[in-house]
């Protein structure tokens, strides 16, 4: 059964210190390392949990002046999930879309100023993307195919406006959908991350 934003609603609750700014990224085909090697990255110290994660992304923002930031990594069946605390790189077609060759890119972002963006890329190709609170407005190869879908999980795709605002909750919802990835708390806590360091300016 497919899951809905409210089955996700524990994220914002649970994890406040990443779920005002991040972004989460699931590739299937495609290792931690070589992921990282497409991306240029620069392998950093594994760290444990999402909070020392949050952390380090911080410090190295402060370190670099914004011109390098942290992500974290690690394998999650068929798939690798990347999770940058204030991040954008996932979502950024210029870079996503290389990156995505021979493979499967779902990815999803919001910041602190509630700007999302939902991306799925297939092999290079953009299949749909689109702001999760505007889901009406949809671009790619395939902007209509998940429609029905979306609807299920929470998306709003008409003119009314919702009296609760789950987009960013539906946008996990429709990755694992995509996907057949969970994001847990457990996972979030209890993984040991192998990190990075991605230039982005």
């Amino acid at each position: 059964m497919t899951k809905t934003g409210a089955d996700y609603a524990w994220f914002e609750n649970d994890f406040p210190d990443i779920a005002e700014a991040y972004c989460f990224t699931l590739v299937r085909g495609v290792s931690p390392g070589e992921l990282i090697a497409r991306l240029d990255g620069r392998p950093e110290a594994p760290l444990l949990g999402i909070a020392a994660v949050v952390d380090a992304a911080f410090a190295q923002y402060d370190l670099e002046e914004g011109d390098r930031q942290l992500v974290a990594m690690t394998t999650v069946g068929a798939w690798t999930l990347l999770v940058e605390p204030n991040g954008y790189l996932g979502v950024t077609e210029d870079r996503v879309l290389p990156a995505s060759a021979e493979a499967s890119w779902v990815s999803h972002f919001v910041n602190i100023n509630a700007v999302g963006t939902f991306l799925w890329a297939e092999d290079r190709v953009l299949r749909l993307c689109f702001d999760p609170m505007f889901p009406e407005d949809r671009w790619g190869t395939a902007p209509d195919e998940l429609r029905d879908t979306m609807e299920r999980i929470g998306f709003h795709l008409k003119d009314e406006s919702p009296e609760t605002d789950l987009s960013s909750s539906a946008a996990f919802a429709l990755a694992e959908h995509l996907t057949g990835v969970a994001i847990t708390p457990e996972l979030l806590q209890d993984t040991t991350f192998s990190c990075a360091t991605v230039q982005v300016r």
